[in-house]
């Protein structure tokens, strides 16, 4: 079962301010040169393109696969494999800015498991409900925390 990662405004804020900070920075070195080259303004336009398209390919183009041995999760050129036997447990965060995250919204589970090398990954999916019941259906022994834990101070 295929699940999409779900987008929220603050990650596509965040991919429309890197897009305009790197057209910013590809423009920046055209201007100065004065009367660039055709060959300048091909390979400045190339590089901007590929950059661009990477943004675009991890911000928007994220999935999760529940397989049937393995939780698949992709996003943009990263991928990761999780055998349902190396899960210990999920739980719902609202933490992303720190660890292995493949996600596009705040509204994350945090999927902590035994052969990561950072001990954790952190996906949005849409529909996180039937995510976390299908998990469940494939994997008994999962500890499944639903609601966020929040540090007051």
């Amino acid at each position: 079962m295929k699940f999409r990662s779900k987008i929220d405004r603050f990650f596509i804020s965040v991919i429309f301010i890197s897009l305009l900070l790197i057209t910013i920075a590809y423009l920046i070195p055209l201007i100065f040169i004065g009367r660039p080259s055709i060959i300048d303004i091909i390979v400045v336009v190339s590089l901007y393109a590929f950059s661009a398209s990477f943004i675009i390919w991890t911000g928007f183009f994220q999935q999760y696969e529940l397989c049937e041995d393995y939780l698949y999760i992709k996003g943009g050129p990263f991928r990761s494999r999780i055998f349902y036997g190396d899960l210990t447990r999920v739980r719902a965060t609202r933490d992303i800015y720190s660890g292995y995250r493949i996600l596009s919204s705040r509204d994350a589970l945090e999927i902590y498991y035994r052969t990561a090398f950072w001990g954790n990954v952190k996906i949005s999916p849409r529909d996180k409900e039937l995510f976390l019941s299908e998990l469940d259906k494939r994997c008994s022994h999962l500890y499944i925390q639903s609601s966020p834990q929040i540090n007051s101070k």
